[in-house]
């Protein structure tokens, strides 16, 4: 069932679609976000939540990165929010303080938001390898003889935004160079999330590596 993060989360994507193509790819200032994109006075509603100190606490928990909906650089700033969120009594409007950062939403959540999927957070990453050589030819007839997939109106095409994203972080990859790996969160563009010290393969969610006990650089 879905919270209050899930929530603004959801209307934020709206926000950003409804603006125009290439919005939900495009970073913004963290004040966007609670001034004009989802305000506290006409968004209450929709988002639940019974006080403008709660309304504070979900836009503190998404800027924090909670469930990976969102990326706030600098990465000094999203640390600080990250310790706030784990204090004992946390300042919910410390975000305030930082109106100046850069928000990165998530683009594979916020495809999978606009698709109308009930679970929209990101999955973590999965290989389907199959059977035999055979099995792999008939996926590819079954796909040419099914046609193209309808967009969606918001649809996230690359094609369209001129901008690449990381999967993993929602970080903007240059697009003028070949990219091995993001420059935000040191993963590769496609294949398994590794860690970035000793290479071992990680999930989605782990801040340390099982194999080496070092930070991953991501939630």
């Amino acid at each position: 069932m879905a919270d209050e993060l899930d929530r603004l989360f959801g209307r934020l994507v709206e926000a950003l679609a409804e603006a125009g193509p290439g919005r939900l790819a495009t970073p913004f200032v963290a004040a966007e976000l609670y001034e004009r994109l989802v305000p506290y006075r006409s968004n209450r509603a929709r988002l639940n939540v019974a006080t403008h100190q709660d309304y504070e606490m979900t836009v503190l928990r998404l800027l924090a990165g909670e469930r990976g909906y969102a990326r706030l650089e600098p990465v000094d700033v999203r640390e600080a929010l990250e310790r706030e969120i784990a204090a004992t009594n946390p300042d919910a409007g410390l975000f305030r303080n930082f109106a100046d950062a850069q928000v990165m939403i998530n683009r594979i959540a916020a495809e999978r938001f606009l698709k109308g999927e009930r679970v929209f957070a990101p999955p973590a990453p999965e290989r389907v390898e199959p059977e035999d050589a055979d099995a792999e030819l008939d996926e590819d007839v079954e796909e040419v003889e099914a046609g193209p997939v309808p967009r969606s109106h918001f649809s996230l095409d690359e094609s369209e935004t001129h901008t690449l994203q990381c999967a993993y972080c929602g970080g903007t990859l240059p697009g003028a160079r070949k990219v091995n790996f993001c420059p935000h969160c040191g993963q590769p563009p496609s294949g398994e999330l590794r860690c970035p010290a000793c290479g071992s393969e990680v999930d989605v969610g782990w801040a340390y590596c099982v194999s080496c006990g070092r930070s991953t650089g991501f939630e």
